[in-house]
């Protein structure tokens, strides 16, 4: 896939779409309309915005408790999403999932959990029905650092690969499990050094460059339809807000000042407006792509709020 101005500009529609979606959650969830525990992704849209270029839906996907970002790259419906924010039963889990538990099989989103390393085997199981169908489709298998360090990882990878299996296993580094560093946890082991014996094909992305994702992505993807066994992707990242909720909690001094400004440098949508392609370039498009963003996702989430006030409105008064 070549990397265009074009292609830049997608990129950067599906990263902010996800930035702001999660935006207005931070910014309306202490009004106590959505009743449930939120884990955002805001620092970490690179993934779900590569995610989007090159999905199908009859690719299956899994994902973790910080999974908002993934169903939207997955092409799920944003007024659902919002609807089971709000536990209605429009919602995409009819209300009774919330932020952790997201699934759309409408577009191969099976599901989301609270339980680290949850859905792990559960995304092998669905690569195995697909392998005994005889698609050449595959499934995400999205994690993160901390479901590493689960037993079930293991044995699902060593299971997708003796079976040879369309596994794509994608992880989002972010180098802390809640309070607790990637050092600390895993000292001087890097999570490639603890799957190289597998003999699946890995891969890093460092420091989000997107280009090198990309291609690792494009170039994993022919591999799993050409039944070339599971595939594993590292990418380093960082959420930039509080393990569980919506706020920023860098008061409790658990990263290092320098940690997040290293990180605040790598922002996805600032390194996308400095690209070298953009360079010298005039009437960019970028101030168009987020106001139109912003209109369209803020009606959606005024909608859904509407439809919650009426309900519980209506609810009440049949008390």
């Amino acid at each position: 896939m070549e990397i265009n101005i074009n292609l830049i500009y997608k990129i950067y529609e599906e990263a902010f779409k996800v930035r702001f979606t999660e935006g207005l959650i931070a910014e309306n969830y202490s009004h106590g309309k959505m009743r449930c525990p939120t884990h955002l992704s805001i620092g970490q849209e690179l993934v779900p915005a590569i995610l989007s270029l090159f999905n199908t839906y009859g690719d299956f996907a899994v994902s973790t408790h910080r999974g908002h970002g993934h169903y939207i790259g997955k092409g799920g419906s944003l007024i659902r999403f919002f609807d089971e924010l709000h536990g209605l039963a429009s919602g995409c889990s009819s209300g009774h999932g919330g932020s952790m538990h997201l699934i759309d099989s409408s577009v191969g989103f099976k599901g989301s959990t609270a339980i680290v390393g949850n859905t792990i085997p559960v995304g092998v199981g669905l690569a195995n029905s697909q392998k005994l169908d005889q698609t050449k489709n595959f499934t995400y298998i999205f994690l993160g650092d901390g479901a590493t360090e689960e037993g079930v990882f293991y044995e699902s990878l060593h299971y997708s690969v003796v079976k040879n299996l369309p596994c794509f296993f994608v992880i989002e580094n972010n180098e802390y499990s809640v309070y607790t560093d990637l050092k600390t946890r895993q000292k001087n082991t890097s999570i490639e050094s603890r799957v190289n014996g597998f003999n699946a094909n890995f891969n890093i992305c460092e420091a989000h460059d997107f280009r090198t994702l990309v291609k690792i992505w494009d170039e994993s993807i022919n591999k799993l339809r050409n039944n070339k066994g599971p595939q594993i992707i590292e990418v380093k990242t960082h959420r930039y807000r509080e393990h569980c909720g919506p706020n920023f909690d860098d008061e409790l001094n658990y990263r290092e000042t320098k940690f997040i400004k290293k990180w605040e440098t790598l922002d996805i949508l600032r390194l996308l407006k400095q690209d070298k392609i953009l360079l010298n370039k005039e009437n960019l498009l970028f101030d168009e792509i987020e106001n139109k963003i912003k209109g369209e996702i803020t009606s959606l989430f005024q909608e859904s709020v509407n439809k919650r006030d009426k309900y519980f409105s209506e609810f009440r008064g049949y008390a």
